[in-house]
Order: structure tokens, then C-alpha cells, then sequence
């Protein structure tokens, strides 16, 4: 059950995230800085998913969401780092 208190703190995450791949975009070598921004998207989208779209009530859908998001954030880290 969505309660307005998880919503704010889901947001207050998303923000905070945000603020840290925006310090990292600034402040580290590119090297670094893209592989951390892509973690950090990574763990945004889960709460997006668990939070706004309340996937924390059905955890096998949970479970494959994340699965996919992290194959595919481990594809582009691959291709990224091949490149």
C-alpha cells in the first residue's frame, strides 16, 4: 500500500541520487564518472519501479524488472568499457 510518506521519501531518494551523479558528472574522470552515473540510474530506476509504480506488492514482477534493468546496465557497462 502506497502511503504519502513513501512517496516523499521515494522522491527525496531520487533527488539525492540525482544530486550525487550530478557531483560525480563534475568532479571525476570520465572513467569513473560513467560506470557510477550508470549505478546511480540503476538504483533510481529500481525505486521507481518498487515505489511509483508500487512493484514492492508484487515481488516476482519486482524480481524480473530488476533483472532485466541490471542486464541490461551490465550490457551498456560492457559496451562502455570495450569501446
Amino acid at each position: 500500500m502506497m502511503t504519502h510518506a513513501n512517496l516523499t521519501r521515494a522522491w527525496a531518494l531520487l533527488v539525492g541520487l540525482s544530486l550525487v551523479a550530478a557531483a560525480c558528472s563534475m568532479g571525476l574522470p570520465i572513467r569513473i564518472a560513467a560506470p557510477a552515473i550508470l549505478l546511480l540510474a540503476l538504483l533510481k530506476a529500481r525505486i521507481i519501479l518498487r515505489d511509483y509504480l508500487d512493484l514492492a506488492s508484487a515481488p516476482s514482477w519486482a524480481r524480473g524488472f530488476a533483472l532485466t534493468l541490471s542486464l541490461f546496465c551490465a550490457t551498456i557497462l560492457g559496451l562502455y568499457l570495450a569501446g
